[in-house]
């Protein structure tokens, strides 16, 4: 995620000429010295293996946040203390509570923040958004996010640090739910009320050395440790109107590899949209003649941010090009000091629906999420 933190923003003058932001490559940070090369590669001027260089380094005035999880408090609590804005990567914490103290932290400081919940960039969610927000669809009474992920599928996918509740906190609700909550926030309403389950679907796992991959596959014989956070769960949830839908998360289900998707259902159309088709958006309304049935709308030119990436419909934009959409917003809104979202207050939006799924998964029953004071 460095690395695409990286090249997008060498990439935002190519797609986004007007942006008042420029980003100069100060200082790069990792822990593994072997990456140094990378670094200037990527248009570095310096390195270290310290990251509380970088904060200190009078040079920087911003800092991208992509380490794991169990670093983004620290990481992003001395970012505030040093008066640097961040763009950081969801969840920015292990828990609910740590993103919650980090977001009001960097409120408080008033910095510019942009939190990584890329999938609202989309030209095709984005175009759902503006169908929803001109009632084109009627009122809405049923809707589903899903999002359902193959890359820990395999038993024998090794035990890297996401499995691990001291080094990822939460499973698959922090990697993936924190995506999906913010998706129904973003083209629906908030998230007031939610029942939720969970589960570790496999329990046990091959054990790799420090830095190893969650896609990487152990050897058949590799020692087994214990998975410590959830790999599925599934919320029903209650918005502000009244309205409820589902949500559900996975992170080890074979036959969907990146299934992100939405399903939104009106009184007059439905709308649904998945990842894995990302410059497609399936509308369903009646036609002139009555008829009724999915149309397929593919992204064009017409649409949000399409014609910065490519010239006409049909090419596809990809996962970088929304993270380039990230960086764009990030260095404008250092550029005018306006806020844009997402940033940690969309994340601390989350994080509470977060909370209130944890505790349903352990009381049982029906939670409320808290409200902002």
């Amino acid at each position: 995620m460095g690395e695409v933190h990286s090249t997008s923003y060498a990439r935002v003058p190519l797609h986004f000429p007007e942006c008042d932001g420029r980003a100069r490559l100060v200082v790069a940070a990792d822990s593994l010295p072997e990456r140094a090369d990378l670094a200037r590669r990527l248009g570095y001027e310096r390195w270290t293996t310290d990251w509380r260089d970088v904060l200190d380094d009078p040079e920087v005035e911003a800092v991208s946040i992509t380490a794991p999880n169990f670093l983004h408090r620290e990481m992003a609590l001395a970012a505030v203390s040093a008066g640097k804005h961040f763009w950081g990567e969801k969840p920015l914490g292990r828990f609910p509570s740590e993103t919650l103290e980090v977001a009001a932290a960097a409120d408080a400081a008033g910095l510019v923040t942009t939190v990584g919940l890329n999938y609202r960039h989309a030209p095709a969610v984005q175009h759902a958004r503006a169908l929803l927000g001109r009632d084109a669809l009627g009122t809405v009474n049923h809707f589903r996010v899903q999002f359902l992920a193959s890359y820990s599928a395999s038993p024998r996918g090794a035990l890297s640090w996401r499995f691990r509740r001291d080094l990822a906190g939460l499973g698959v609700l922090g990697d993936l739910g924190s995506h999906a909550i913010d998706l129904a926030h973003y083209l629906l309403h908030p998230i007031v009320r939610v029942w939720a389950t969970s589960s570790i679907l496999i329990r046990q796992r091959p054990l790799v050395e420090a830095g190893g991959s969650h896609f990487a596959i152990a050897a058949e014989d590799a020692e087994l440790g214990e998975v410590e956070n959830e790999d599925w769960a599934v919320a029903v949830v209650e918005l502000a109107t009244g309205t409820r839908g589902t949500i559900e998360v996975s992170r080890a289900i074979v036959g969907a590899e990146a299934r992100y998707s939405f399903e939104i259902n009106g009184s007059a159309g439905a709308v649904r949209w998945s990842f894995e088709r990302m410059n497609e958006l399936e509308l369903h309304a009646p036609t002139a003649v009555g008829d009724a049935g999915w149309t397929t709308l593919v992204m064009g030119a017409d649409h949000p941010d399409f014609a910065r990436f490519q010239p006409g419909a049909g090419i596809g934009m990809g996962y970088d090009d929304l993270k380039v959409i990230e960086a764009a917003t990030f260095l404008q809104s250092i550029a005018d000091g306006v806020r844009r979202e997402p940033g940690v207050r969309e994340i601390a939006a989350t994080a509470r629906v977060l909370d209130a799924i944890v505790r349903s998964c352990e009381s049982g029953g029906w939670e409320r999420v808290a409200v902002t004071t």
